[in-house]
């Protein structure tokens, strides 16, 4: 049986400026031709991440993939993306690019470890992403190295077989929308046993976090309600 990896983005770009306008719909445009990549898009779109990523997971039911969850701004460099997904979901339940070993008390995000924005140790961090506007990149973030088993990962990127998602009844928690989706989600796949982990694609990164602004705030003050830390 051919793997099938559906790609699921959302995108304020329409579904016609897409391919050119945004940097994933550049990188998929060389993928045409092969039928094993699929794209289920969201264009033109104001809503929460969440509510269209569970959106493709229903979908996936009657039509099971490997689902890549990425953000538009995501710039593919590495030709062999497929195969270092799936080299880590061999390993993992759920990979990405970046993420945490573990977890803190009250963590604002992955890679800090209080509200002041403080880096978490190296030891604990791992994944390795380009940032900048085209290839090579104006800087690259190496957390650590790349397949090994987090608690947290970035939410620019998740992929997972579809089958898996469902089997455990995990979906994306509505109540978040572009904030804390991910930190969320990972806390849903630990409470049901399942293992996330860092894989080997080679990206650029387009744009960087919004901490601390009002949406974000938000955000974390129901993550904190309903995890209480």
């Amino acid at each position: 049986m051919t793997i099938k990896f559906r790609i699921v983005c959302a995108t304020r770009e329409t579904a016609e400026l897409f391919p050119t306008r945004t940097a994933l719909g550049r990188s998929l445009a060389l993928y045409a031709p092969y039928g094993f990549i699929e794209l289920k898009l969201f264009p033109s779109n104001s809503t929460g991440l969440p509510a269209l990523y569970n959106t493709a997971l229903r979908e996936a039911a009657a039509d099971p993939a490997i689902l890549v969850f990425v953000h538009d701004d995501i710039l593919l460099c590495d030709y062999f993306w497929p195969k270092h997904l799936l080299d880590g979901l061999s390993s993992f339940d759920v990979v990405g690019l970046a993420g945490n070993k573990r977890r803190v008390p009250n963590q604002p995000g992955w890679p800090f470890i209080d509200q002041k924005f403080t880096p978490d140790d190296i030891e604990n961090v791992t994944g390795i992403v380009g940032h900048g506007t085209g290839f090579p990149p104006e800087n690259l973030t190496y957390y650590g190295p790349p397949g090994q088993g987090v608690k947290l990962l970035d939410g620019l990127l998740l992929a997972a077989r579809s089958d898996i998602l469902l089997s455990k009844r995990i979906f994306f928690d509505e109540r978040f929308d572009f904030h804390f989706y991910d930190m969320d989600f990972c806390r849903q796949l630990e409470a049901q046993g399942l293992r996330m982990g860092t894989c080997m694609v080679s990206v650029i990164h387009q744009s960087t976090g919004s901490y601390s602004s009002p949406g974000w705030s938000t955000a974390y003050r129901k993550y904190l309600e309903k995890w209480q830390s």
